[in-house]
């Protein structure tokens, strides 16, 4: 029996947050959380969303890897809502990617309709990237 859509748009974005982290590690497993700067190993944070990706992942930012990053589990939570934890990751994001993208991902997030066959060869990939960074941290 296939997985819905659904499904397979929740396992992607678990894959996609696992990528954001461990991709980000260094060869200690340690990661730097991108709001408060708080060194975190990649399996004790969070894969944060700067858009936020809305119920159920629809949105177009949802599985973009240039939206996702490693987040303390504070900022990404109760610092997000209601702290300044989504201020410094602005500042973050436009020091790594330019005011340009960090404009259109403010400014433009379409719902985007995911069909099963993409999911399904969006979470083989990612599944790849994560099993060559576990090896790369000497994580199992």
């Amino acid at each position: 029996m296939s997985k819905s859509v659904q499904k397979l748009r929740s396992e992607a974005l678990e894959v996609s947050q696992l990528l954001a982290r461990v991709s980000e590690a260094n060869s200690q497993g340690v990661c730097k959380c991108v709001s408060c700067g708080k060194l975190i190993y990649w399996n004790e944070c969070d894969g944060g969303h700067y858009i936020a990706k809305g119920k159920g992942g629809s949105n177009s930012w949802a599985l973009d890897m240039r939206n996702i990053h490693p987040q303390c589990k504070g900022c990404n939570g109760f610092q997000m809502r209601y702290g300044n934890a989504e201020a410094r990751y602005t500042f973050w994001m436009i020091r790594k990617y330019g005011v340009d993208l960090v404009e259109m991902m403010t400014f433009s997030n379409p719902v985007v309709k995911w069909y099963a066959f993409e999911l399904e060869q969006l979470i083989k990939d990612r599944k790849i990237e994560i099993k060559k960074h576990k090896k790369r941290i000497g994580a199992k």
